[in-house]
């Protein structure tokens, strides 16, 4: 069974840096696109930004600049380094990944549960 695990985050100052990351449980045969969203209290999830497989990357304006988001294909993980945070990137960070568990089976998407990232003011 396929799980996304993510670890980092933490609490930090505003303009400091944190990084999380997220990695498969088990062996994959191939992700496609990754992202990371992130969900603060009593907001709808945000779509912070997106990696597919050849590198590209799509970042939010509220992000860009600030965050980055890479990929080791070959550990099947995922990272976003967050510079100069504010207190409203307070939120839970979640990575998601379009997964091909195997050969035989089809794509679908995969959710980490979730790393409490907090910027104090």
């Amino acid at each position: 069974q396929v799980q996304l695990v993510e670890s980092g985050g933490g609490l930090v100052q505003a303009g400091g840096s944190l990084s999380v990351s997220c990695a498969a449980s088990v062996r994959i045969f191939r992700i496609n696109a990754m992202a990371w969203y992130r969900q603060a209290p009593g907001k709808q999830r945000e779509l912070v930004e997106t990696i597919i497989s050849g590198g590209t990357t799509n970042y939010a304006d509220s992000v860009k600049g600030r965050f980055t988001i890479s990929r080791d294909n070959a550990k099947n993980m995922v990272y976003l380094q967050m510079n100069s945070l504010k207190p409203e990137d307070t939120a839970i960070y979640s990575c998601n990944a379009d997964v091909q568990p195997s050969r035989w089976q089809n794509s679908r998407d995969y959710w980490g549960q979730g790393t409490q990232v907090t910027v104090s003011s």
